[in-house]
């Protein structure tokens, strides 16, 4: 009987190891491109320092990788900037969290048309990414410009109803933000994230409006709240935030990403 007892007791003990093990893995989301790159080179440092399997979960959208994370499809997220997330949680009440921050990727806006922004014409149709914080952001880019005149220029989620002067009648398009570049040829200029602008071969130095150092919009890597302490979570923070990251993102967008995470 204390064979059979002891037996047993090593074959649970096994089970509990082997289900440990197959547990110490975590399915992170990212937007199909460069960031995926990025993400990567942590799941590999990851991997070689705490054996944690990375799992990369490829989007071509802004809203469905939240979507994955609030109903437990991934365990983190890696796209987005926190005035997105946030607009996301209070639209759609998902009960997120971030765990740590990734890179600014500035925007900028784009043209095949003209070569300065004094050459866009009256009446010129402009692009705009169609999530609400990218769209504000755009906007505001633009108000500072001189362009428009916003009723709220700190308003982060404004869109065209929120344009108190339009002196020289721009048309916008609201557009999806991943499909900007296909449309730039049609349009006079479309403001374009870098996530999507360097993949469609656009430089941030060609912009004709682009954000500087100094922007808010500081990517980070989302999860659902209370896992912010998670033990998987946390090593792969620590994954990201180290010099092989930065020197891949370095060679991806050649000086367009900047790290964020001192901030």
């Amino acid at each position: 009987m204390q064979k059979l007892i002891m037996g047993s007791l090593t074959a649970l003990a096994l089970a509990v190891n082997v289900a440990n093990a197959e547990t110490h893995s975590i399915k992170m989301g990212t937007v199909a491109g460069p960031e995926t790159e990025i993400m990567e080179v942590a799941a590999r440092i990851a991997k070689e320092d705490y054996d944690l399997d990375v799992e990369i979960i490829e989007f071509t959208d802004y809203v469905t990788p939240n979507v994955a994370l609030a109903d437990g499809s991934l365990d983190a997220n890696a796209y987005q900037h926190k005035p997105y997330l946030q607009s996301m949680v209070d639209d759609r009440g998902y009960d997120l969290a971030i765990a740590g921050y990734t890179f600014v990727y500035p925007i900028g806006a784009y043209s095949e048309k003209y070569d300065s922004i004094d050459d866009l014409p009256d009446g010129a149709q402009i692009a705009l990414p169609n999530d609400p914080s990218n769209e504000g952001r755009a906007l505001i880019l633009m108000h500072n410009e001189g362009l428009i005149t916003l009723n709220d220029p700190e308003f982060l989620e404004a869109t065209p109803i929120d344009i108190a002067e339009n002196p020289r009648n721009f048309r916008f398009r609201e557009i999806e933000a991943a499909q900007l570049p296909r449309v730039l040829p049609d349009v006079d200029m479309a403001f374009i994230n870098n996530t999507f602008a360097q993949p469609a071969g656009l430089s941030l130095d060609d912009a004709l409006i682009k954000e500087g150092p100094e922007s808010p919009y500081v990517n980070l890597i989302a999860v659902r709240d209370g896992d912010e302490d998670r033990e998987e979570i946390q090593q792969l923070v620590d994954a990201y935030q180290r010099d092989e990251v930065i020197e891949k993102a370095e060679e991806l967008f050649k000086g367009a990403a900047v790290p964020g995470w001192t901030e």
